[in-house]
């Protein structure tokens, strides 16, 4: 079964990876074009590119994969499998042929770009992935495998990108399988969608006037991006780690409690445990505090 594949960051990677280590032949890889990573400039490639080029398979880069349909026809392929591609496929592009989509929710739950991201700012229990028909309306197509699985108080996104990566394989080898075999049964999504949202850099800003566990969750979905933060004597603070404990002081307010870097919320406190400071330098929270020489005071976000 020939096999073109679309998607971009490391979760299609993984799913990539799979595909290939289970001797499906991959026609090209589709993929976003690169991006400058940082304030320097460095130009990045998806990671997904750069296991391709690893293996010899053709890739495509577009910024609008619709334009460019007459080089899609050229290739020879039974099916498309797409995964964190973030393109919106046309219906022109559909009708070149069947495909499945890998998605980590349990759809139609967190339909969109972020189901992992907001599967954690929620402080979700469990979450899952589901493998569906590709259609034209988003992540709307029938179901052909799902499965659940839980979300561990430890986890932030990548042990979860991984999890659900893993996941992904196991159900996306059981759909193909199920394809080639023509024993493929299509399951409507039952249930009311939910809709996730594109996360922006300004997301990460930390409001202490929030709950703790909303900020919780907040740091665990996207402390690895784009960030989350907050501004100390005007000075930017970047979160890594975090963790939820009993309100000490009022909200808005640094406590240095025990050589624990403390900050009060509108319930409960938020504990930093791990952050970048505006020098830049990674370090443990308490040790940031025995070092800073400011006023402890939070810069209001409300």
């Amino acid at each position: 079964m020939k096999i073109l594949f679309l998607g971009s960051p490391l979760f299609a990677k993984n799913v990539l990876e799979c595909l290939y280590n289970a001797q499906y032949e991959i026609v090209a890889v589709v993929c976003q074009p690169d991006r400058k990573a940082d304030r320097g400039g460095k130009i990045h490639m998806p990671e997904a590119k750069m296991f391709a080029l690893e293996k010899g398979i053709k890739v495509l880069q577009f910024e609008k994969v619709n334009q460019h349909i007459e080089e899609i026809k050229k290739l020879d392929f039974d099916l498309f499998v797409t995964a964190s591609f973030g393109q919106i496929l046309s219906r022109e592009f559909l009708n070149l042929g069947f495909g499945i989509n890998v998605h980590p929710s349990l759809l139609p739950d967190l339909r969109g770009a972020t189901p992992i991201q907001t599967a954690l700012m929620q402080n979700r229990k469990f979450t899952g992935v589901s493998i569906q028909r590709m259609v034209y309306e988003m992540d709307a197509g029938d179901i052909i495998e799902s499965k659940k699985i839980e979300i561990d108080d430890e986890d932030d996104y990548l042990s979860l990108e991984t999890k659900l990566s893993n996941l992904s394989c196991e159900l996306v080898l059981k759909a193909l399988n199920k394809i080639k075999n023509k024993s493929v049964v299509f399951h409507k999504q039952i249930g009311e969608p939910t809709f996730t949202k594109l996360i922006k850099k300004e997301d990460g800003l930390l409001n202490f006037h929030e709950e703790a566990e909303k900020l919780f969750g907040k740091v665990r979905a996207i402390a690895h991006n784009p960030g989350c933060f907050f501004f100390l004597d005007n000075n930017r603070i970047k979160v890594l780690k975090a963790k939820v404990i009993e309100k000490v002081c009022d909200e808005n307010t640094v406590l240095n409690e025990k050589k624990r870097f403390v900050i009060g919320c509108k319930s409960g406190a938020l504990e930093i445990l791990e952050l970048i400071s505006p020098n830049g330098k990674k370090m443990n929270g308490s040790a940031f505090l025995n070092g800073y020489h400011g006023l402890l005071k939070v810069n209001d976000a409300s």
